[in-house]
């Protein structure tokens, strides 16, 4: 028989999980998640599967010194892709690395030789720590994005957060409040995602 506490805690779980959405960083504005709240939404991370102890994951918070060189190199990017970029265009890169209160990389060490894990277990691990972060930022009131581009994986990138060798970046995830909300997306039901077998 589930417990009357027990049930309020799964109606609480499920009400987290499915109210969170993904939120584009253009709608993410300050004021963004406090030292504490910050601290809080790290430490979730932590209580990611994760075989063998080895945390294969690593968040890299972007600060305003480091975003000014994102900016630069996502203009670079852009140029080195489309030689006939406009400036508005060129600009409009740049601003992208700008966008939301708190930006994170995240990125998977994926380095096999010091361990007998395998990189899929790796890559689970660091996506469920990943989704410990939206869920915690949601649970304390902030909307979250996750985002890519080509630029991610470029070598460029690489260099400029020093990436160690086999750490993979991932994603990058923006958490801040909600400037305009957008009605919830439809989920997909569980009878179309899952068999017996």
């Amino acid at each position: 028989m589930v417990s009357n506490g027990s049930s309020s805690l799964g109606g609480f779980a499920n009400a987290l999980i499915h109210s969170r959405q993904h939120v584009s960083p253009k709608r993410l504005i300050a004021p963004g998640p406090n030292p504490s709240q910050k601290l809080e939404i790290l430490n979730a991370a932590g209580a990611a599967p994760d075989h063998g102890k080895i945390t294969p994951w690593h968040f890299y918070e972007v600060s305003l010194d480091g975003r000014h060189l994102l900016g630069n190199l996502f203009a670079d990017a852009l140029i080195e892709r489309d030689p006939t970029a406009t400036s508005m265009q060129i600009e409009e890169a740049k601003e992208k690395a700008f966008r939301g209160p708190l930006l994170l990389l995240a990125t998977a060490k994926l380095n096999g030789a010091q361990d007998n894990i395998p990189e899929q277990e790796k890559l689970i691990s660091a996506g469920c720590a990943i989704q410990n972060i939206l869920l915690m930022a949601n649970a304390l009131g902030f909307g979250s994005g996750l985002s890519s581009g080509k630029a991610l994986y470029s070598k460029k990138m690489r260099t400029l957060f020093s990436l160690q060798e086999k750490e993979e970046p991932l994603c990058f995830i923006t958490i801040g409040s909600i400037s305009t909300h957008k009605a919830n997306k439809q989920r997909p039901d569980a009878s179309s995602y899952s068999s017996i077998f």
